[in-house]
């Protein structure tokens, strides 16, 4: 059955994706307020990193299809 998920990968995935979102989101509003220059870096390579992510999970469930 490779290339199929099943319902609780399915499920699993889409709780990961809504986590690395929150995560995007906070990381992105957040790197306005912050005045330590190190910080900002950090966080902008978060941000970066975090869209990576959010876009390969979207693909994986985009591409598989659920096995019941």
């Amino acid at each position: 059955m490779e290339g199929k998920l099943a319902l609780h990968e399915r499920l699993e995935l889409q709780e990961i994706l809504t986590f690395k979102n929150l995560c995007l989101t906070k990381s992105a509003t957040m790197h306005g307020l912050v005045g330590c220059e190190e910080l900002k870096s950090i966080m902008e390579a978060d941000v970066t990193d975090g869209k990576k992510h959010v876009e390969q999970l979207n693909d994986l469930l985009k591409k598989r299809e659920v096995v019941l």
